[in-house]
């Protein structure tokens, strides 16, 4: 029986900083050695400030291909008849305008987290892209990755019982006494500090735990409380705690931090039921490993069976959600069923409202839709 061929997605990328890099480096998005064989990625543009930048990413990551254009603006990528799907890596503040500019071209969109500075800007682009029956995801990466799904599968399988409680937290110190304040992580007009930056990963988790856990039947938090620190520096938030309450359908609490002023820690991330614990090890945005605790009865605490996984993730891990991306656009969905829309929605609606009780409000302009 004759073989088939993959369904082969074209991709224009907007800007070449570190994010771009580790999506599309040829050990990752453009390898052939990743065991799917029915889709795969082509690296068709490239656009950036200038020509020559864009060029010289081509050279370090675009796998040695003669074929990608270089362009020194990112309305030339858009233009590009050959591209079907723009990856945005700019600064959060920026998505929302490039994203617009990619689906009235009639491109297909996978943007980086945070997806938009808030949720209106979101919503104007979710509008958009069903209105032009076009393809919109979130670039949240971990949600795809093999230990997820897995993660996923005994948090649900009902061993463990319903959830009860969580934590989860990324931090990391970036010495911001010591970095221009211009840095992404501390400047404003970027949507600097913990909450953008960092907080989509420790919300990815209560999503997963709680937000989808079948029991919760895709009921939102009923309630959100929030507080922030801020550096005197630049006054954007260097550490951010927020809590989430289930309770319509759920009794679940998750409590999710963020700073940029500490390390990690371990375990990145603690899911809680009656009948054990699921502790995901560092780091919380591409683990490899996590262990589940089973109790000897219900409430007890005491362990008395532990089990760790271990998983090798090829590359660098970014291609599973490209390879969603590919295989939606493939079958006609203007969305993915593992990261759908109204988890993106819920993501801002919660950033939009820890920022509120937070007191931390971007400059204005920063806000394309309010």
């Amino acid at each position: 029986m004759a073989s088939t061929s993959p369904f082969t997605l074209r991709w224009g990328i907007i800007a070449t900083g570190w994010i771009s890099q580790q999506f599309v480096k040829k050990t990752d998005l453009l390898s052939s050695n990743r065991n799917v064989e029915d889709v795969a990625h082509s690296l068709v543009a490239v656009g950036s400030r200038s020509v020559e930048t864009a060029q010289s990413f081509i050279r370090a990551y675009g796998g040695g291909s003669d074929n990608t254009k270089a362009y020194g603006s990112y309305d030339e990528v858009f233009a590009d008849p050959d591209v079907e799907a723009i990856y945005i890596g700019t600064p959060h503040t920026k998505h929302y305008e490039n994203a617009r500019d990619a689906l009235a071209a009639g491109k297909h969109v996978l943007c980086e987290k945070a997806v938009t500075s808030n949720a209106a800007e979101l919503r104007a682009l979710l509008k958009l892209a069903k209105e032009k029956n076009l393809f919109f995801m979130e670039a949240l990466w971990t949600r795809f990755q093999p230990l997820t799904q897995e993660v996923k599968r005994i948090a649900e399988e009902g061993t463990l019982g319903l959830p009860v409680s969580m934590h989860a937290d990324l931090s990391g110190d970036f010495d911001i006494e010591n970095i221009p304040k211009t840095h992404r992580i501390l400047d404003p007009q970027l949507g600097g500090g913990a909450l953008l930056d960092l907080g989509p990963y420790p919300m990815i988790w209560a999503v997963l735990a709680l937000y989808e856990h079948p029991a919760n039947k895709k009921a939102r938090p009923t309630s959100i409380s929030g507080a922030m620190v801020k550096t005197p520096l630049t006054g954007v938030d260097s550490s951010t705690s927020f809590t989430l309450n289930f309770t319509e359908t759920l009794r679940a609490q998750a409590t999710l931090t963020c700073s940029i002023t500490l390390p990690n820690m371990d375990p990145a991330a603690t899911i809680r039921y009656r009948n054990g614990s699921i502790l995901i090890h560092p780091p919380i945005y591409k683990p490899t490993s996590f262990t589940v605790q089973y109790f000897d009865k219900p409430g007890s605490g005491k362990v008395v069976r532990e089990v760790k996984q271990t998983f090798d993730i090829l590359g660098g891990g970014w291609h599973y959600q490209a390879d969603e991306v590919a295989r939606c656009i493939r079958d006609g969905k203007i969305e993915s069923e593992v990261w759908s829309h109204d988890k993106s929605l819920l993501l801002m609606d919660v950033f939009d409202e820890v920022r509120k009780q937070g007191g931390y409000v971007f400059p204005s302009g920063v806000e394309k839709v309010v």
